[in-house]
């Protein structure tokens, strides 16, 4: 039986306390921001708003989703994410699995390793990268924001020192039955790579989901902003707009305010995260490099 000492217990204890601290301190603006978006508008600009609803009310949300522009850029970063995401695990499982393997056996691997990280390292620049993407007639269009990171080097990074840390006699058993570098990567290097996979493919999701940057330089319409890249537009001037509008919408305008409005948008862009983590976290407890291999 393993026994442990009193004060290893606690400093256990410490541990527990620090990270449940942190934890909180961390849920703390989201559980704020929900707060808000389910408050009135008076309750808002008051500042009686903390963790809990004031006023309760689902006014800005249904202003939000009345919003056709909030709906189109949610679409948007949807079709971003499938595309992104799948092109970046192709791509990061392609250029890792050879460059996995010894000097032997490919013998260009330094050359092309050092190529990729030098990309890491250093880029053309954002007017470059401009010209390119124009040239290649991708402006306007979802590609643009998924072609310019097709192969994420720290990604591959990632995937290519797990690949390492499997066991030869792996490949070695598929080799002699016949198996060619495509099989085996399929049938034999995937199937006990789903922590690394699921940690890449969540960077990738995190990644495409929160980009705004890139969509406010190739998109020339605000109809084809991705969500984030709307968000960060609404955030920087008023949302609400009384102009034009019929008598249950200006009774619903009186219901709300950009606070509110802002509030709503933001928790419902990071809602998709929130549901998806839950399903990948559970490969983080074995660890990048111990996978589903033992012994």
């Amino acid at each position: 039986m393993h026994h442990t000492s009193s004060a290893y217990r606690w400093f256990l204890r410490f541990n527990y306390v620090i990270l449940t601290v942190i934890a909180l301190l961390c849920l703390f603006p989201i559980v704020n921001i929900l707060a808000i978006s389910f408050s009135s508008s008076a309750a808002v600009n008051a500042g009686s708003v903390t963790l809990w609803p004031v006023d309760f009310t689902l006014s800005s949300y249904r202003y939000m989703l009345e919003n056709n522009q909030f709906i189109h850029s949610f679409g948007t970063s949807l079709l971003r994410v499938v595309l992104g995401v799948s092109v970046n695990l192709l791509f990061t499982i392609l250029v890792a699995y050879p460059l996995s393997k010894e000097a032997a056996t490919f013998r260009s691997r330094t050359a092309y390793a050092w190529i990729f990280v030098f990309t890491m390292l250093f880029g053309g620049g954002l007017i470059p990268g401009y010209l390119v993407v124009k040239e290649m007639g991708l402006l306007d269009s979802v590609w643009a924001l998924v072609l310019p990171g097709a192969v994420p080097i720290f990604n591959v990074l990632l995937m290519l020192n797990f690949f390492r840390g499997l066991p030869k006699e792996l490949e070695e058993a598929a080799w002699m039955d016949g198996a060619g570098h495509l099989r085996t990567l399929w049938s034999v290097y995937l199937p006990v790579s789903l922590p690394s996979i699921a940690t890449v493919t969540l960077f990738s999701l995190v990644g495409h989901w929160n980009a705004w940057f890139d969509g406010m330089i190739y998109m020339r319409s605000p109809e084809h902003y991705p969500l984030a890249t709307y968000l960060q537009s609404i955030l920087q001037q008023v949302s609400v707009q009384n102009e034009n509008v019929t008598f249950e919408q200006a009774a619903l305008l009186n219901e709300i305010s950009d606070r509110t409005t802002q509030a709503s948008q933001i928790f419902l862009s990071i809602l998709p995260i929130l549901a998806i983590y839950p399903f990948l976290q559970r490969y983080f407890v074995h660890g990048l490099v111990v996978g589903s291999v033992k012994g």
